[in-house]
């Protein structure tokens, strides 16, 4: 017997296959489609993201860095309520913020930071700065990958204008396509399954690199434009590897790959 969601499925792929004048797929056609959403085929991987431990580590952070993010490396978690405090102090800013309300990030010792105050939920408009549980980070891009979910609201990475996004050393990958197989092990791809997610994949995943900018008006690079005017990494050291110190052999760019595009106010190339 067919369920209320069997039959709501039915009648929008039957509106979708009168628009394509056409019936059911015959079964090796389907069968060929059901393969390959199975194995989920990948596109050739560039050099520049096969990369092992402290190579992908150093990458992760020099492309942060030329994305005009900033990266604070600490050595445990229990150095990140300090980096945090010593970062909005540098940056003028009150110590206040928006906490995720993710469980390794309510389990820092924040006693020992008295005077930061923080409001665990999603954020609103009006709050000025958010910290944020980073799910992974692809060196490839140095891009924070932030799956939606109850303890990661996407508003935190949207509405503040300044945003600290808390990452694992040990969660950087290489590849976008690595990130999206880790997710799908994770979360058991779209059959339910006995995991903390119920099996399903979550309804929005954002890429993140660099705070938000736009140079749309005269070429003219301008940070904020439709999000966070900064973001600050602070990588936990928790991979052993990840400890070398970074140097200029570890970069797999050229050199003159390795500045800015253009400064904030200063005009942009257009072919970046």
């Amino acid at each position: 017997m067919a369920t209320g969601s069997d039959a709501s499925r039915e009648a929008i792929l039957g509106t979708v296959r009168r628009g394509l004048r056409r019936g059911v797929l015959p079964a090796d056609q389907a069968a060929m489609l059901d393969g390959r959403l199975a194995t989920h085929p990948r596109h050739l991987i560039p050099a520049r993201a096969r990369l092992s431990g402290p190579e992908r580590v150093a990458a992760f952070v020099k492309n942060v860095e030329k994305e005009f993010g900033t990266v604070e490396r600490v050595e445990d978690a229990a150095s990140v309520p300090a980096a945090i405090a010593d970062y909005l102090a540098a940056q003028n800013l009150e110590p206040r913020f928006v906490l995720a309300p993710h469980p390794d990030l309510a389990a820092l010792p924040w006693a020992e930071r008295p005077m930061l105050a923080f409001e665990v939920r999603r954020a609103v408009p009006g709050d000025a700065v958010s910290v944020q549980h980073a799910w992974a980070g692809v060196a490839e891009t140095g891009t924070l990958v932030f799956p939606s979910g109850p303890e990661r609201p996407t508003t935190l990475n949207i509405l503040p204008e300044t945003e600290i996004a808390v990452l694992r050393a040990s969660d950087i990958l290489g590849a976008y396509e690595e990130a999206w197989d880790r997710l799908r092990a994770e979360r058991g791809g779209a059959e339910p399954n006995p995991n903390p997610s119920g099996g399903f994949m979550p309804r929005n995943v954002m890429l993140v690199t660099g705070p938000s900018r736009s140079a749309d008006i005269e070429q003219t690079l301008e940070l904020g434009a439709h999000g966070p005017r900064r973001l600050h990494v602070i990588l936990i050291e928790d991979a052993p590897a990840a400890r070398t110190e970074l140097s200029e052999t570890a970069d797999p760019r050229p050199a003159a790959a390795r500045e800015p595009i253009a400064r904030p106010g200063e005009i942009a190339n257009p072919a970046d």
